[in-house]
């Protein structure tokens, strides 16, 4: 049988953390959503202006995998060069400004969490920023050195490479921000576990149907044509979706109410 002090404290309970959550109009939510969009601009275009200052050594960096293969870019058009130092600045930029933008959205979707998911916010910006570096950092040192060799080395050994700026900076970026962005998917899993929208269990039953989904984004993603490249863009994924279950477990609605009621 209930007791009916133990109902009523619940009930206060869910009131009182429904009235933390404060109601916003429509208007109030877009005007909300403008200010942190501004915001973000405004963070991106310093980041982009500090990033241009050290553009040679930007230049530098995304030039090195092909500099141990002793091969320079070439360019067909005379904007080349100068749409390369913007690219990479605006990536730098991008990613110098990230903590700040991440913060921006956070303070956008934190009214309508309640005071106790509200503390995530550390570990939501730090994941954010380290598996995306993890990612970009694997593709750079791991994945694009080894498809260079295997493309330009193994499969074009008997031709002359005239890689041009604009073909290489494509495929630097596909495979730097490829990995990156594949990176944040126990990010993903987190506000979708927060929300109660998957569970762990879900996660779990379902993870074949993640195997055949993440050796397809890999098949398409993946810079060459040989399936062991496909299988190192594929495992850390997998990896991480077993990750993204073990969070789910930890921040799912049912789960974070059975440590309230053992608490």
């Amino acid at each position: 049988m209930v007791d009916p002090a133990e109902a009523i404290g619940k009930a206060r309970e869910a009131v009182s953390q429904r009235a933390e959550l404060p109601g916003m109009s429509l208007m109030e939510h877009l005007e909300e959503l403008r200010r942190r969009i501004v915001h973000s601009a405004v963070y991106l275009c310093l980041g982009f202006v500090v990033a241009y200052v050290f553009h040679e050594r930007l230049y530098g960096f995304v030039q090195e995998p092909l500099e141990k293969l002793h091969i320079k870019l070439n360019y067909t058009h005379p904007m080349d060069p100068l749409n390369l130092y913007l690219q990479v600045s605006l990536i730098g930029g991008a990613i110098l400004a990230s903590p700040f933008i991440l913060y921006q959205v956070w303070l956008f979707i934190a009214p309508g969490l309640y005071q106790k998911e509200r503390r995530f916010v550390v570990p939501f910006m730090g994941a954010t920023v380290g598996l995306f570096l993890m990612g970009a950092s694997f593709g750079y040192f791991w994945v694009l050195p080894g498809a260079l060799k295997i493309l330009i080395v193994d499969f074009g050994k008997s031709f002359n490479p005239m890689v041009t700026i604009e073909e290489y900076t494509g495929f630097f970026l596909s495979v730097i921000l490829g990995l990156g962005i594949s990176f944040e998917l126990p990010v993903l899993i987190f506000f979708l576990a927060l929300f109660g929208i998957v569970s762990p269990r879900f996660l779990w039953k379902n993870i074949r149907y993640a195997i055949l989904a993440v050796f397809l984004v890999a098949a398409i993603i993946t810079p060459s044509p040989d399936p062991w490249t496909m299988c190192i863009y594929a495992i850390p994924m997998l990896l991480l979706y077993l990750v993204g279950i073990g969070v789910a477990w930890y921040v799912h609605p049912s789960r974070r109410k059975a440590r309230e009621a053992t608490s």
